[in-house]
């Protein structure tokens, strides 16, 4: 084994040192030396670093315990910006994140067109935007993509809605921004997002299932966000469900994404109904008015996703399940459909420790995600 560099070895003891900040509200230095058993010494180093780069302050000394009273240290949170970015729907939005995944600023940019080059001069478009409204120093910049990367290269090998193929996406950000660019598929980001700053802090293995436009997961195991060994780990929306069924945008027939997606829950309900059902608003009012053809294809489409999940369970064994995406407007009448499917499609002694709930983050779950990315990656945050 390789033993480690001096500047290696600098560089985790520093880490260490702000997420054992990060973790806490507040904390003095030498509860950051027993946390993390670096020596007092190496510890006021590290912080003093720390404050003269603005990225950690101190607020004030901490109750006396007889002694002389410790001064108590936290994370500046807005010392520095993150960008992050969500291509994952019909519109482009962004917005510059604190340390925190406190939104600062929020862009969004109708998109006209899906050839790449007019997708591609959107992105431009909203990230030059967002950085003006900058107040302090951006660190970097995260994109959540639908469909897949490559996110060691930051390439794009196929987005089927946004008509990118084997784009390098992450060196154009680069070239043109002259930041750090990290990019990984939307559902992984949101997966991600919601571990860093929503409902998975609890949790070490975490499942985000996304379903939108397409329908995509992403997976955190043992508080890594799994890629897969081709970064297509999550790619759920393209396993074949229905024999002979619809033809999927990908070429398949019988797609997971032509049962359970928004435009394929639009089209079977305008098929099933009398008209009327022109887009995903039509559709709740739909349901929530009581239409029995419609209630009937949403609870069916819950059956189906909660037999994805307990394959998933019981592959992997997640307790952790959040469900992210537009169907959670109407997570309080297809929640308990999909719970007594998990249910009943478990071993009990699964069963009964595993959690699906919604995806506190929401519409914010991509950009949150993205900005984790950078987060983690530039700071060693997470």
């Amino acid at each position: 084994m390789k033993k480690a560099s001096q500047e290696e070895s600098r560089l985790h003891n520093r880490r260490l040192v702000l997420n054992t900040i990060y973790a806490s509200s507040e904390i003095s230095r030498v509860e950051i030396a027993r946390h993390t058993r670096l020596t007092r010494t190496t510890v006021s180093g590290i912080v003093a670093e720390f404050i003269a780069a603005g990225l950690v302050e101190e607020i004030g000394l901490a109750p006396s315990t007889g002694g002389k009273p410790a001064t108590l240290l936290r994370l500046a949170e807005n010392a520095r910006l993150l960008v992050g970015i969500d291509l994952a729907e019909s519109e482009f939005c962004g917005a510059l994140v604190n340390l925190r995944g406190k939104i600062v600023d929020r862009i969004c940019l109708p998109v006209s067109g899906h050839n790449t080059e007019n997708t591609l001069q959107r992105v431009y478009q909203l990230i030059e935007q967002l950085l003006t409204l900058k107040s302090t120093p951006v660190i970097g910049i995260g994109v959540g993509v639908p469909g897949l990367m490559d996110p060691a290269t930051g390439t794009v090998r196929q987005a089927v809605n946004l008509d990118w193929t084997n784009l390098p996406l992450g060196s154009l950000l680069r070239s043109r921004f002259r930041l750090p660019v990290y990019l990984a598929n939307d559902c992984q980001v949101s997966a991600l997002g919601e571990y860093t700053f929503g409902g998975g802090r609890s949790s070490k293995n975490l499942m985000v299932i996304k379903i939108g436009r397409g329908v995509g997961a992403g997976i955190v195991l043992d508080g890594q966000l799994f890629y897969g060994d081709n970064a297509g780990a999550g790619e759920i929306g393209h396993i074949r469900i229905v024999e002979n069924g619809i033809r999927c945008r990908c070429g398949n027939t019988g797609c997971l994404e032509t049962v359970i997606s928004v435009p394929a829950l639009i089209a079977r309900a305008r098929q099933l109904t009398s008209g009327g059902i022109d887009d995903f608003s039509s559709l709740v009012d739909a349901h929530h008015a009581g239409n029995p053809q419609v209630i009937s294809l949403l609870e069916d489409a819950a059956r189906t996703l909660g037999g994805v999940v307990t394959h998933f369970v019981s592959l992997l064994n997640i307790n952790h399940i959040l469900l992210a995406g537009s169907l959670s407007d109407l997570s309080e009448s297809l929640l308990p459909v999909l719970h007594q499917h998990v249910k009943n499609g478990l071993l009990p002694a699964l069963a009964e420790h595993t959690r699906v709930e919604l995806a506190p983050l929401g519409d914010e779950i991509v950009i949150l995600g993205a900005a984790s990315l950078v987060l983690k990656n530039e700071l060693g945050l997470l």
